[in-house]
């Protein structure tokens, strides 16, 4: 079994904030593969079914960011899947918008929900890494990934939650390139192979 989670914050008010495009990730993977309803327990939203030929959790922790690791982790204790079974997706300000990487381990880069996920359960899990880009100065990072995406960022946003949902199959079954390629492949289909971000030229 894999736990399957998004990162983002809880509340209609955060529900369209770039922090947020891990829930937006899991949420378009539940309808693309038929998974039940989500429903409250491991203090987040959790959902169960199929993708591909794997049986997973999917799990949108309700604790707040910088408190996942406490949802992550009895979610995993329950299920007693170890950090071979999780796979976090979450926004990456070192990406740039619309791209998509897998790592496993390594470093929280600043990112609190993973911090919190490391502090709680250690950091050699897979990470799909949603690129948000940077806003340029460290100094406006907290208020741009808490910032709603515009209208303009829409499109590429939809397309890239569509697409990382539609192959996640892949991720599923480790092929982890394949799963990379796969939804750069459906970017680039959709016109989204480059990305500006807000204020670039």
């Amino acid at each position: 079994m894999l736990l399957f989670v998004g990162l983002g914050n809880p509340g209609r008010q955060y529900a369209r904030n770039r922090h947020n495009i891990g829930f937006m990730a899991i949420e378009r993977i539940a309808r693309a593969h038929d998974f039940a309803p989500f429903r409250a327990r491991f203090q987040g939203r959790v959902s169960e079914g199929r993708i591909g030929t794997e049986r997973a959790i999917l799990l949108m922790p309700e604790t707040y960011m910088n408190e996942s690791g406490r949802a992550v982790g009895e979610a995993a204790r329950f299920y007693r899947i170890g950090l071979d079974g999780l796979i976090v997706i979450h926004d990456e300000l070192d990406l740039a918008p619309g791209k998509c990487r897998v790592k496993t381990g390594g470093g929280a880069a600043g990112h609190n929900g993973l911090r919190s996920i490391d502090a709680h359960l250690g950091a050699d899990y897979k990470r799909v890494r949603l690129g948000i880009g940077h806003p340029g100065d460290k100094a406006l990072v907290h208020s741009y990934v808490l910032n709603d995406f515009a209208k303009s960022e829409e499109g590429w946003v939809d397309a890239l939650c569509d697409a990382v949902a539609r192959n996640a199959p892949l991720i599923a079954k480790a092929e982890d390139a394949t799963f990379q390629n796969r939804v750069h492949l459906a970017m680039e289909a959709a016109g989204f192979a480059e990305v500006k971000k807000i204020g670039d030229k």
